[in-house]
C-alpha cells in the first residue's frame, strides 16, 4: 500500500440495540482505542487490511473486536475504526466509533494523544494530571500493548518513534450527557475502562464514577459538597445552593454511605444530603446503600416516627399500612401543619445519626457537618430538615 494513496474501508458496522433487561456484556472505549490502534499498527507494519484484532484485556482475557474503518493518508498515518459496544448497559458512548491514527516519528517512545472528541483534563482529581488527554491510565497501557504486539512481536524490544492519536466523531456532543464537564474533562469524552469490559449496568461502574467526583471537589478545594439521590432532588439542590460551582453537586444515586465516609476521608467539612422520603426513610433506618433490590421502604418503621411526632393514632395506622414512601408523605401531608414539620425533620436527622455513625466505624477521617433536606416529590418543595 502506497502511502500516497487514499484508502477508505467503511464496514458500516452496526451494534446491537439494548435489551433493558438483558445482561449482554460489552466492551469498554479504552478496549476500543486499543482495538483500533492495533489494526492501523497491522497496516503501518505490514499492508494489512484486517477485519478484526485480537486485544488482550488487562484481566488476561482475549477479545475480538470488529474494525470498521480503515483509512491511509498522503502523509503516511492510517486511520482504524471501531464501534463501541457497551452490551446492555446505558452508557452514552453505545454506538459511538472510537478511532485511532497511527503515524511514525523520529522521536523516541510511544507517543498518546488526544484528537477531536476526546477531552483534556483541566481541573486535579481525576487519574490523569492537568493538561493530559483524558485517556485513563489502563487503557493507555492497552494502546501501548497493541502497538508493542505489532512492531515488537515477542521480541519485548522497545518500540520507538509511534505516535498515537485517539479521536470520537461527536465526542464533545457526547460529553454534554456526561458529568465530564463537572469533572474539569473539557472538549470531549474520557476513554476509560478498567477491566476492558463492560457488565450490563455494572454498579461497581457507577459507584467508581460517583467517588471519582468527590474526589475531584476536594482536589480543587470544595468545603461543601451536595449528595442528592436523583436528578429531581439535585435541581433543587442547585436552587438552593446556586452560589456554589457544578462541581459541588454529585448525584449520589444509591451510594450514601459510600459517599460520606469518602468525603470524610478528603476533609470535606459540609455535606449536605438531599432526597425523597423513599430513599431518605432507608437512610433513616440504617440502609446505607439504597438500590430497590434491597426492599421497599419499611411503613412499619415510618408509623413509629410519626406516632413520635404527634400524628394522630388513626393515621399512623394508616401510615403502617400504606403501600409505598410517597403514599406515607401524602398521608402525612393531611395532619397538622406542625405534626408535620416534625415528622419529616425526624426523618432527615435520624438520616443524619446514621450516616455519622456510617463515618465513626471507618476512621479515614472526621465525619463532615452534615444536613439533610427532604423534598416533596410533588412539587419540589423543602418539607423537612436537619443539620
Amino acid at each position: 500500500m502506497s502511502p500516497h494513496v487514499l484508502i477508505r474501508v467503511v464496514r458500516g458496522h452496526t451494534v446491537p440495540p439494548r435489551d433493558p433487561q438483558g445482561r449482554r456484556e460489552g466492551f469498554t472505549t479504552g478496549t476500543a482505542a486499543a482495538a483500533a490502534t492495533k489494526a492501523a499498527c497491522m497496516v503501518l507494519a505490514c499492508n494489512r487490511l484486517p477485519e478484526r484484532v485480537t486485544v488482550t484485556l488487562p484481566t488476561g482475557r482475549t477479545l475480538d473486536v470488529l474494525i470498521n474503518r480503515i483509512e491511509s493518508s498522503a502523509d503516511g498515518a492510517v486511520t482504524c475504526g471501531v464501534v463501541k459496544d457497551a452490551g446492555d448497559d446505558p452508557d452514552v458512548t453505545h454506538g459511538a466509533e472510537i478511532l485511532a491514527t497511527v503515524r511514525r516519528l523520529h522521536a523516541t517512545g510511544i507517543a498518546i494523544r488526544a484528537g477531536a472528541g476526546v477531552g483534556t483534563v483541566t481541573k486535579p482529581g481525576v487519574t490523569m494530571p492537568v493538561g493530559s488527554p483524558a485517556i485513563n491510565p489502563v487503557p493507555q497501557r492497552m494502546i501501548r500493548q497493541a502497538v508493542a504486539e505489532v512492531f515488537a512481536g515477542d521480541t519485548n524490544q522497545p518500540v520507538d518513534g509511534i505516535e498515537v492519536t485517539i479521536s470520537v466523531p461527536g465526542g464533545e456532543e457526547l460529553a454534554k450527557r456526561t458529568t465530564n464537564p463537572r469533572l474539569g474533562i473539557v472538549g470531549g469524552i474520557a476513554i476509560l475502562g478498567t477491566t476492558g469490559i463492560v457488565q450490563a449496568m455494572s454498579t461497581a461502574a457507577w459507584r467508581a464514577a460517583v467517588l471519582q467526583a468527590i474526589d475531584v471537589a476536594a482536589a480543587n478545594d470544595l468545603t461543601h459538597v451536595i449528595l442528592s439521590t436523583g436528578e429531581r432532588t439535585e435541581s433543587f439542590a442547585m436552587q438552593r445552593f446556586a452560589d456554589l460551582p457544578p462541581m459541588a453537586f454529585i448525584e449520589m444515586g444509591i451510594f450514601t454511605g459510600d459517599c460520606v465516609r469518602r468525603a470524610a476521608r478528603k476533609r470535606i467539612g459540609r455535606v449536605t444530603i438531599c432526597g425523597m422520603i423513599g430513599k431518605l426513610a432507608k437512610i433513616a433506618m440504617g440502609q446505607l446503600q439504597t438500590h430497590i433490590a434491597g426492599g421497599g421502604v419499611d411503613t412499619e418503621f415510618l408509623a413509629t416516627v410519626a406516632m413520635r411526632s404527634d400524628i394522630p393514632a388513626e393515621l399512623g395506622h394508616a401510615i403502617a399500612m400504606a403501600n409505598s414512601a410517597r403514599h406515607v408523605a401524602e398521608l402525612v401531608q393531611s395532619a397538622a401543619p406542625n405534626a408535620q414539620r416534625r415528622f419529616f425533620d425526624s426523618i432527615c436527622h435520624l438520616a443524619a445519626e446514621r450516616c455519622r455513625e456510617h463515618v465513626a466505624q471507618d476512621p479515614g477521617g472526621p465525619c463532615p457537618s452534615l444536613e439533610v433536606l427532604l423534598i416533596d416529590p410533588g412539587n419540589g418543595k423543602l418539607l423537612g430538615q436537619a443539620s
